[in-house]
């Protein structure tokens, strides 16, 4: 049934990639809705640090190379994400002789962390989220107490860049993070991009996450937040985009389904959403939800865990939904 409905990365071509994050189950269940509608690809978290790098010097490629091998055989482009975060890294990493490690040893980890990953897959992955997530929510704290920036303070962020650019000088570079359009976050991470790009460190975009849900946030923060940081001369993406049924802080578990006034909350937030994108798309290079249709969704774990959420444009029978028709003819 979705082959007969037009393509949604087809509609958006001339303005930006249309993308969604997949895995070994997505690209299975959903091939026919990704084949389709997506013309970008990202790894949810086959290419994060721990999947790739679980031990020093021991690599396991082989799940990351079959999503690469899904994303060649559809004609999609990759992205690749992430290679710098405080979460699901492995451990060992920021150890040494039973404490901390120490500075320079952490630097050549780091660079033969990147080498290696973004050397395999060099000319194959169009962008990449290099740090993820350095700045602190706190509105009295600049950058996240992480290991580390305990260990190399502020100076990781642009030697992971530099080190990313050298080892694919062709890839687009991004700073990754999460409330992007939140005023006080906004400005750090402008602040943070401004300083680097003074430094001449190769990054080349920002990444606004896009963890937006049916109330939050205001959109005259998004469109703030996307002139900001464009007018750093960097590109923006929408990289991991998905709009929840619930407020952040709704603890609620006894919906089985959304309900009628959810689904036409998410309908007119889809729709306004999109509008700010054709308004910016000379900005905007791509638009990438954080999965493909509501049968799997990260959201369904997280904040509370076990709830079901429906935050796509595809239901969970992987059919298009009412309001995917309005973007469509929009």
């Amino acid at each position: 049934m979705t082959k007969q409905v037009p393509s949604l990365y087809q509609q958006f071509e001339k303005d930006f990639k249309i993308g969604a994050a997949i895995n070994q189950r997505t690209m299975q269940s959903s091939e026919e809705v990704i084949k389709n509608h997506f013309n970008s690809l990202t790894a949810e978290n086959e290419m994060k640090f721990e999947s790739l790098q679980p031990n020093e010097d021991e690599y396991t490629f082989e799940i990351s190379d079959q999503i690469l091998a899904f994303a060649e055989k559809h004609q999609k482009a990759m992205r690749g994400h992430t290679l710098v975060w405080h979460n699901q890294t492995s451990d060992w990493l920021f150890e040494q002789n039973g404490s901390l490690v120490d500075a320079e040893t952490l630097l050549r980890r780091m660079k033969g962390h990147i080498d290696t990953v973004v050397g395999r897959y060099k000319g194959k992955i169009y962008s990449w989220d290099v740090v993820n997530e350095v700045i602190a929510d706190e509105e009295n704290r600049f950058y996240r107490d992480s290991k580390w920036y305990q260990v190399l303070g502020a100076s990781f962020i642009e030697k992971a860049f530099e080190y990313a650019h050298l080892a694919d000088p062709d890839a687009t570079l991004l700073y990754n993070d999460y409330n992007e359009s939140n005023p006080a976050k906004r400005d750090k991470i402008y602040q943070l991009v401004k300083q680097l790009k003074e430094k001449d460190v190769p990054v080349h975009g920002v990444g606004m996450q896009a963890h937006w849900n049916i109330y939050d946030p205001d959109l005259d923060n998004i469109r703030q937040a996307i002139e900001k940081y464009a007018s750093l001369g960097v590109e923006v993406q929408i990289t991991e985009m998905d709009v929840s049924m619930f407020a952040f802080d709704d603890k609620r578990t006894d919906l089985t389904k959304p309900t009628e006034e959810m689904k036409a909350l998410q309908t007119e937030r889809y729709l306004k959403f999109f509008e700010v994108f054709k308004e910016y798309k000379d900005h905007i290079g791509a638009v990438t939800f954080w999965g493909v249709a509501d049968d799997y969704t990260w959201l369904d774990d997280f904040p509370v865990k076990g709830r079901k959420n429906w935050p796509f444009l595809f239901d969970e029978y992987q059919q298009p939904k009412e309001v995917f028709q309005k973007i469509i003819q929009n």
